[in-house]
């Protein structure tokens, strides 16, 4: 991680408050500038005198976990638990080790667990959380930009397996999720861009005026600012909450929040989970989902507008040893693959999609080489 690009401004903190209601309750929001400050005493009655894990990884704990201090004081025991960053830990077998680890610690019924991450440790952590004892409470404080806009908010957990991401979990929502946009700053321009894809992705569908402030203000969210950040992290929360409070468990319309992620999935697998951030990939697939709806005539408008965009990201380049033959099996074994096939999420125009099911293997295979070989020239 990188030295903020812009130091934390002396401005006093501030939070929206937010709230997303699902079949078991619903999940308390903070989101903003400085957001963790208005959260703390909620989050310290929340734990209540309890015993509190708190799953991280090294590099974020040595980076802000002096900031939950206040929470400690609160809990009756606190036990940091550390994994390595990355899809890396999202894994059987790192579960299973950590479930051996609270219960040696004495973990109860009604014990918290806080993940202080980024997305795959809050993947992973409400994964541990919704198995331990058949299910504790959790809570969400994301430090990266893709967890605070995406993956912290919809009760979605999950460990992955070989080839195939997050084929292995349930849905177990966080009782609060704090997205408190000062932690960005010490990200790397790349984990910004990442999660700026994510916001692309739900604004280009369900915002369009997001589209066009992440259109303008695309320099300052890169470079990190925590205030112009603030604003995109809250409205793209508020578009996942509709779809979600909408269809809590992806039955049907909630499948949207897919879109660029079918191919996106294959890419991050047929890299090894190395080479592209989630992110990334999902960039790619929107532009491999973009070729689809453009060979059905959709998205005659909205498509050059997302290229350009997503253009500007100068993202890295797909690795060379990707294949067609790979690709196509690793989008088979996706975990939003039916019986009946791959559904594929495809943009209509500027805020609609449309969930397609009848693509074939044939019309998919023929346009993997030409996007691998120009993934930004669609006609």
């Amino acid at each position: 991680m990188n030295e903020p690009v812009h130091p934390p401004p002396n401005r006093p903190a501030s939070a929206t408050r937010l709230r997303l209601r699902h079949p078991r309750g619903e999940t308390r929001i903070w989101v903003g500038e400085g957001a963790l400050a208005p959260s703390l005493d909620a989050l310290a009655g929340w734990i209540g005198e309890r015993a509190l894990f708190v799953l991280t990884t090294p590099r974020v704990w040595g980076l802000h976990g002096e900031r939950l201090q206040t929470l400690f004081d609160r809990a009756a025991v606190t036990e940091v638990l550390e994994v390595e960053e990355g899809e890396a830990a999202k894994d059987l077998e790192v579960a299973g080790q950590l479930w051996d680890r609270m219960l040696a610690a004495g973990g109860k019924r009604d014990s918290r667990l806080l993940t202080f991450g980024g997305g795959s440790v809050g993947d992973l952590g409400g994964f541990v959380a919704g198995c331990f004892l058949r299910g504790i409470e959790y809570a969400q404080l994301p430090t990266t930009l893709l967890a605070q806009v995406d993956a912290s908010l919809g009760g979605k957990t999950a460990v992955d397996r070989p080839g195939a991401k997050n084929c292995v979990g349930l849905f177990h929502h966080p009782e609060a999720v704090v997205c408190d946009t000062r932690l960005l700053a010490t990200l790397p321009r790349e984990e910004l861009r990442a999660g700026l894809a994510e916001v692309v992705k739900m604004a280009a569908l369900l915002d369009p005026d997001l589209l066009s402030r992440v259109e303008r203000d695309l320099a300052v969210l890169l470079a990190g600012d925590a205030a112009a950040l603030a604003p995109v992290v809250a409205a793209s929360a508020r578009a996942k909450i509709e779809v979600v409070e909408e269809d809590p468990e992806e039955a049907d319309r909630r499948r949207v929040l897919n879109f660029g992620h079918t191919m996106g999935h294959a890419l991050e697998a047929a890299a090894g989970f190395s080479a592209l951030r989630h992110g990334e990939a999902v960039a790619y697939g929107m532009l491999f989902a973009l070729r689809l709806a453009r060979a059905r005539d959709l998205a005659a408008e909205l498509a050059p507008r997302l290229v350009r965009l997503l253009g500007r990201f100068d993202l890295p380049p797909l690795p060379p040893s990707l294949g067609r033959e790979e690709l196509i099996a690793l989008i088979g074994r996706d975990k939003k693959a039916r019986e009946s096939g791959v559904a594929w999420v495809l943009p209509a125009k500027l805020g609609e999609a449309v969930i397609v099911n009848d693509i074939s293997r044939n019309d998919v295979e023929r346009q993997i080489a030409p996007f691998l070989a120009a993934p930004f020239l669609i006609e």
